[in-house]
C-alpha cells in the first residue's frame, strides 16, 4: 500500500469544491485524516480571489504516476478547466506532494502553508530541500 499527502486547493466556490473533492476522494482512497483548511493568497497571478488550501493523508494501491492521473481525473469531473494563466483562478486543484515519504511536489519548499498541512498530517516528517 502507498501513502500520500494530496494538497487540496481551490478559489472558486472554494467551499463547495473542496467539500465535494474531499468526499470523492473518500470513496476512493482510505482517507486517514485531514490537515487544516486555510485561506491563503494567490502565489504568481494575484489579480484573482484568496484560495482555501488544505490537504488530506491517504493510502492507495495506485502508483504515483496512477496516483495523479485519478486526481486530474477527479479535478476535470469538478470543472477544471486548463487556464491560459498557470496560477490563475481554478475550481479545484489537486497535488501530489508526497508520496512515500518523499517530497514529490516542488512547491513544498517555497510554500509555508503546504509545510505547514504536512507537519500537521506527518509531525515527524522532515522538510529538507534535496540540496540538503
Amino acid at each position: 500500500m502507498n501513502q500520500a499527502i494530496i494538497g487540496l486547493g481551490s478559489n472558486i466556490d472554494p467551499q463547495k469544491n473542496i467539500a465535494n473533492a474531499r468526499k470523492i476522494l473518500s470513496k476512493q482512497f482510505a482517507l486517514i485524516r485531514e490537515s487544516a483548511f486555510i485561506q491563503t493568497k494567490p502565489v504568481g497571478y494575484a489579480d484573482q480571489k484568496d484560495f482555501i488550501n488544505g490537504a488530506v493523508l491517504l493510502t492507495t494501491k495506485l502508483d504515483e504516476n496512477g496516483l495523479k492521473q485519478q486526481l486530474k481525473a477527479i479535478e476535470k469531473h469538478l470543472g477544471r478547466t486548463v487556464s491560459k494563466i498557470k496560477s490563475g483562478p481554478r475550481s479545484i486543484d489537486l497535488d501530489i506532494l508526497v508520496f512515500n515519504g518523499k517530497i514529490v511536489d516542488p512547491d513544498v519548499y517555497t510554500r509555508d502553508f503546504l509545510q505547514n498541512s504536512i507537519r500537521e498530517l506527518l509531525p515527524a516528517f522532515t522538510i529538507k530541500n534535496s540540496g540538503d
